[in-house]
């Protein structure tokens, strides 16, 4: 990746997936991408592993109100159905989704994160993939649903690349990177 590639993972303070987060933010971070993550609150973020267990303490370095989207070249919404479900009432965070997909930059969803997608209005024509009870919502929110490891489109001038949960975090991190790619060659 070039140098200055920036990432934005953005999460609420309780219940993302662990591995849905750290995964890819230390993936990324190993092929020396920025990667910063931002929280509802600037306190410590409670990851959560199958949505139940205890996962690690993860500090964000900022909190959604204080990034400017116009600095990151990625925006990746991790889930966790708390996370997820909790982060879609955020307008902080439906603006940041607005504003990558507005201006053509890539956004990486997996597992429940695509229904902050949903939320933003932004998935009319998309196709895509999540954990399957986000199903009907997707759908209803205008995407076509389909139940494979790595859903890449480019739909409406924007790279969307979602997975459907942490057994698919292999494929997803390779379609980051494929974005990333595909968005320094632009």
């Amino acid at each position: 990746m070039p140098h200055d590639t920036k990432a934005l993972a953005i999460v609420t303070n309780y219940g993302v997936e662990q591995d849905e987060l750290l995964v890819p933010v230390r993936h990324l971070r190993d092929d020396g991408v920025h990667v910063d993550i931002a929280a509802v609150e600037p306190e410590d973020i409670r990851t959560l592993v199958h949505d139940k267990e205890p996962g690690e303490t993860v500090r964000p370095m900022h909190t959604l109100s204080e990034v400017d989207p116009a600095d990151y070249d990625l925006l990746l919404s991790p889930g966790g159905t708390v996370n997820a479900d909790t982060l879609r009432l955020r307008g902080e965070a439906v603006e940041l989704v607005r504003a990558f997909s507005g201006t053509g930059r890539p956004i990486a969803a997996i597992c429940h994160g695509p229904w902050l997608l949903a939320e933003a209005g932004v998935l009319d024509g998309k196709r895509l993939t999540s954990f399957p009870s986000l199903r009907t919502d997707l759908v209803n929110a205008g995407a076509e649903w389909t139940d494979e490891p790595l859903v890449e489109d480019d739909a409406g001038g924007w790279h969307l690349v979602t997975s459907r949960n942490p057994g698919d975090l292999g494929p997803f991190t390779q379609g980051i990177d494929a974005a990333l790619r595909g968005a320094a060659a632009a």
